[in-house]
C-alpha cells in the first residue's frame, strides 16, 4: 500500500527495504517548552540511497537531524548505526561515529582559510607539533580534485560568496568519510549549474554506499535526486515510500493535510480602498519585481517556504533595508521609506519574526517593552516623557489583550511566548497603526493563544487596519487571510483569493 494513498503510519515493505540499514529512528520523542517537536517518529535510511525528508516548516525535520547529528538529546527512543544503538552527545560524537551534517545556517569561520576551515581541529602537523600548512594545501586540494571543486585553499572564508562557502560546507562535512551525510537545504544558495555539480556529488557517494538525508522544500529536486520519501507533520512521523512511487500532488497533500475550518476561523468584514500599493519593489540580490495592493480592512496573507524572500519584502517597506528600485504608495501618494521611523509617520507598524532577537529587550519589563513606540510620538514633552499617560495607556493595553503577569513591573522574559507576543502587538497597537505588518505572529505560542491573536487580527481588520501578514503555517495562512500572496525564491508567484487558495495550489506556487 503506497503512502500516498492513506494517512497512516506505513512503510514500504519491497526487498530493497529489507537491506541493512544505515541508519534506524525509532519512535523518537523531543520537547521543548510548550511544543512537541517530534512525536515518536521514526526513520530508516538504506545504504547507498538518498533519502527525501519531507514536511512544512515546523514539521520536526531539522530537530530530528540535530538529534541524529548529536545537537539535540532525545527525550525517548533510540538511534542505531549499522544495526547498533548510539547515543551521541555532542556534534564530535556523531562525526566519530560516521554521521556528518550540513546546516542550512553556514557555520564557517570567516577569517580562516578554506583549508583550516575543513580541516579544523584534524590539521596535519609537522615533527615538532605545529600546523602543517603544506600538507593541509595538499589535503584541501586533493578533496577538491575528487570534487571537482575549482577553489583555492588558501582563500579566505569571508571572500567567499555565499555559493561558494555553501560548497566549501559541503567539501567539509564529506571529508570526515561518513557513512550518513545529512544535508539541510543545500541548494538554497546555489545556482542552478552548481546544483547539477551537487548532485553529481551526491550520485558519486550513492556508488560509495553512502546514505544521504536530504531535506529540501523543493519539489522538482525531490523527483530528480531520491530513491526514498519520508513525509513529516506537525512533529509526527506519516510515512514512507519510493520516490518513484509518488508524484508532485501526492506529496504535498501528505505534507499539508489537516482540518483547519475550526482551527482559524474567519470572520468577513468589509473591504475598503487601497492604503498600500507596491510596485515592481527589488532589493538587489534577495527579490525583484515584487507588486501588490493591500485595502483598508483586508488581511493579506503571504505564503512562502525558506528563503523565498517574505521577510525582506516587509522589511523593506518598513525601511529596514531600504528598497533599490520600486515604488510604495500609502494612501494614495508615492513616498519614500528610508527608516521605521517614516514608516510610523505614515502609520505603519511591524511585527517582527523573531520576537526575542529583534522585538523583545528581554532584560527590561513589561512597561519599558511596551512604551518604546510611544515615546517618539506625542507623549514626550520637553525631553521628558509623560509617565502616568503612558503607564496608564500600557496597562489598558495589557488589560485588554488579556496579558497573564504580575504586574507591569515584570520582566519580559519571565512571561510566557504567548504572553510576550501580546506585549510586542500591544506596543505597535498603542500607536494606532493603519497598517499593521505581521511577520510570523504566532510562532512558537500555545494553540490558546494562538487563537486569542487571531481573534485580535480579525477584530483589528474589521476597525478598518490593513493587514500583511506572513506566517509559514499554512493553515494559519489559509485560514485567516481575504487573499494569499505566495512568493518563491524572491518572485511573487501567485496572488490567490481565498475561495480559490487551498493547500496544494498555495504550495504548489510556492515550490516552483
Amino acid at each position: 500500500m503506497s503512502l500516498s494513498t492513506q494517512e497512516a503510519v506505513r512503510e514500504n515493505k519491497g526487498a530493497a527495504a529489507q537491506q541493512k540499514y544505515l541508519l534506524e529512528v525509532d519512535s523518537v520523542r523531543k520537547e521543548f517548552p510548550g511544543v512537541v517537536a517530534l512525536d515518536d517518529v521514526n526513520l530508516r535510511i538504506r545504504p547507498g540511497t538518498v533519502h527525501a525528508l519531507m514536511g512544512e516548516n515546523g514539521a520536526g525535520k531539522s530537530t530530528l537531524m540535530k538529534i541524529i547529528a548529536g545537537i539535540y538529546q532525545p527525550d525517548r527512543g533510540e538511534v542505531r548505526l549499522g544495526g547498533k544503538k548510539v547515543q551521541m552527545h555532542t556534534p564530535l560524537d556523531a562525526l566519530e561515529q560516521g554521521v556528518a551534517m550540513i546546516h542550512q545556517e553556514l557555520n564557517l569561520m570567516p577569517f580562516m582559510t578554506i583549508a583550516e576551515n575543513i580541516w579544523i581541529r584534524r590539521e596535519p602537523l609537522t615533527k615538532l607539533g605545529f600546523v602543517d600548512h603544506k600538507a593541509l594545501r595538499e589535503n584541501t586540494q586533493k578533496l577538491f580534485d575528487r570534487l571537482n571543486i575549482s577553489l583555492d585553499p588558501e582563500t579566505e572564508v569571508r571572500d567567499l560568496s555565499i555559493a561558494n562557502r555553501q560548497m566549501v560546507e559541503i567539501a567539509k562535512a564529506i571529508s570526515y568519510e561518513s557513512d550518513v551525510l545529512i544535508m539541510d537545504e543545500p541548494t538554497s544558495a546555489l545556482t542552478d549549474r552548481e546544483v547539477e555539480h551537487l548532485f553529481q556529488i551526491i550520485a558519486s557517494l550513492k556508488a560509495d554506499g553512502k546514505g544521504i538525508v536530504y531535506i529540501t522544500h523543493k519539489m522538482d529536486e525531490v523527483f530528480e535526486i531520491a530513491d526514498d520519501v519520508s513525509v513529516f507533520r506537525d512533529g509526527k512521523y506519516i510515512g514512507t515510500d519510493l520516490a518513484s512511487n509518488l508524484d508532485s500532488d501526492q506529496l504535498i497533500r501528505m505534507m499539508v493535510g489537516r482540518e483547519i475550518t475550526q482551527m482559524f476561523p474567519k470572520e468577513e468584514v468589509p473591504i475598503g480602498d487601497v492604503v498600500l500599493s507596491v510596485k515592481d519593489l527589488c532589493l538587489d540580490g534577495v527579490f525583484e519585481n515584487v507588486s501588490f495592493d493591500l485595502r483598508a480592512g483586508e488581511i493579506l496573507g503571504v505564503a512562502g517556504l525558506v528563503g523565498s524572500g517574505r521577510t525582506n519584502v516587509a522589511e523593506t517597506i518598513y525601511g529596514v533595508t531600504p528598497a533599490t528600485a520600486g515604488t510604495i504608495d500609502v494612501f494614495g501618494e508615492t513616498v519614500e521609506i528610508k527608516t521605521p521611523a517614516e514608516a510610523m509617520d505614515h502609520g505603519m507598524a511591524l511585527l517582527t519574526e523573531d520576537r526575542k532577537d529583534t522585538g523583545l529587550f528581554l532584560m527590561l519589563d513589561i512597561q519599558e517593552n511596551m512604551q518604546i513606540a510611544l515615546l517618539s510620538q506625542d507623549h514626550v514633552k520637553g525631553g521628558f516623557v509623560a509617565e502616568s499617560t503612558v503607564s496608564k495607556l500600557c496597562k489598558e493595553m495589557s488589560d485588554a489583550l488579556r496579558v497573564k503577569t504580575p504586574g507591569m513591573n515584570e520582566r519580559i522574559e519571565n512571561l510566557s511566548g504567548g504572553n510576550q507576543q501580546k506585549v510586542l502587538i500591544g506596543r505597535w497597537l498603542l500607536t494606532k497603526p493603519r497598517i499593521l505588518i505581521l511577520d510570523e505572529p504566532t510562532r512558537g505560542i500555545d494553540v490558546g493563544a494562538k487563537a486569542e491573536i487571531h481573534k485580535l487580527i480579525t477584530k483589528l481588520a474589521g476597525e478598518g487596519v490593513a493587514v500583511l501578514m506572513i506566517s509559514s503555517e499554512m493553515p494559519e495562512v489559509l485560514g485567516m487571510s481575504d487573499r494569499v500572496m505566495v512568493m518563491h525564491e524572491g518572485h511573487v508567484t501567485g496572488i490567490l483569493d481565498r475561495a480559490e487558495a487551498d493547500q496544494v495550489s498555495v504550495m504548489r506556487l510556492a515550490s516552483n
